[in-house]
């Protein structure tokens, strides 16, 4: 006997009259009008280039019966036929800083309002992470190379309701230099209301990469006098003998950050910040 266990019905013979369609969902009850069995619909598959659907009676034991003609629902006939499956959703594609992405945007024009960073190394790095959201909102990272004249080039910069600064400053802690500086900052006319000075607690912003990507549990620890990134890499015993090894250091170090995952909280929530200080409505009042 053929292993599917279906009536004699002819499910090609025209019919003369239309019976209503049950897409063969699974938990469908049916009853073969033949042989009288009865089970829900466990799975349709495809067998021999046509559609079947596995039956499950209350016992537990499974037929297998082709769709089409010969079934009744709840006493009635009907045509059974596949069940519709709904197009899928395309998976939502996520940008490194963890956002959305927004696929056929176009840059916006950049904005006169800017994020600074004291050197190349933050703004590559905030860049690689949050580069597609800044580019959606036509922010500009701009590497300051240094904060001793911070005052003076917030002036220079005339902050304004349309013209607002947020600026990341490394070692921003207690009792720093850079606190003092960023203090003397916020005294600049405008700056008030359309300046915020945030800071992670790190020497420099490499320390703000998880040490994990690179294989370690912490990172080496500098001896006080001696270049804090030459001493890094001489802990990781990469090359660290002048600025080329350096930079390549930093390149390489760089690459093994692939999304937000891979910075520590305390630098991520101040970029996060900055960015919605500079995004706020009325803030977007002038472009360059």
């Amino acid at each position: 006997m053929s292993s599917y266990e279906w009536g004699a019905q002819d499910i090609s013979a025209p019919r003369e009259v239309s019976l209503p369609q049950v897409p063969a969902n699974a938990g469908l009850v049916l009853e073969d009008v033949q042989s009288g069995y009865v089970g829900a619909v466990v799975r349709v598959e495809k067998s021999g280039g046509m559609h079947v659907m596995v039956l499950q009676d209350r016992r537990g034991k499974n037929k297998t019966f082709p769709l089409g003609f010969g079934f009744h629902v709840d006493g009635g006939p009907v045509e059974v036929v596949a069940p519709v499956v709904a197009p899928t959703s395309p998976a939502r594609r996520m940008t490194a800083s963890g956002s959305v992405k927004v696929d056929g945007a176009r840059a916006r024009t950049a904005r006169a309002s800017r994020i600074w960073v004291e050197g190349q190394h933050d703004a590559e790095l905030i860049e690689k992470v949050w580069g597609d959201d800044l580019r959606l909102e036509g922010i500009v990272v701009e590497p300051l190379h240094g904060v001793d004249d911070l005052s003076g080039m917030i002036r220079s910069f005339r902050p304004g309701p349309g013209r607002r600064l947020g600026i990341l400053v490394d070692h921003l802690v207690a009792g720093s230099k850079e606190q003092r500086i960023a203090q003397e900052a916020m005294r600049v006319p405008g700056a008030a209301s359309n300046v915020l000075v945030v800071g992670h607690p790190y020497v420099d912003v490499w320390q703000a990469i998880k040490p994990g990507t690179v294989g370690l549990a912490a990172w080496p620890v500098v001896p006080r006098g001696q270049d804090w990134k030459t001493g890094i890499l001489a802990g990781l015993g990469w090359p660290n003998s002048d600025k080329a090894a350096v930079a390549h250091g930093w390149k390489r170090l760089l690459s093994r950050v692939n999304s937000y995952s891979d910075l520590e909280p305390s630098l991520l929530g101040r970029v996060e910040e900055v960015i919605d200080f500079l995004t706020v409505p009325g803030s977007f009042d002038e472009t360059i």
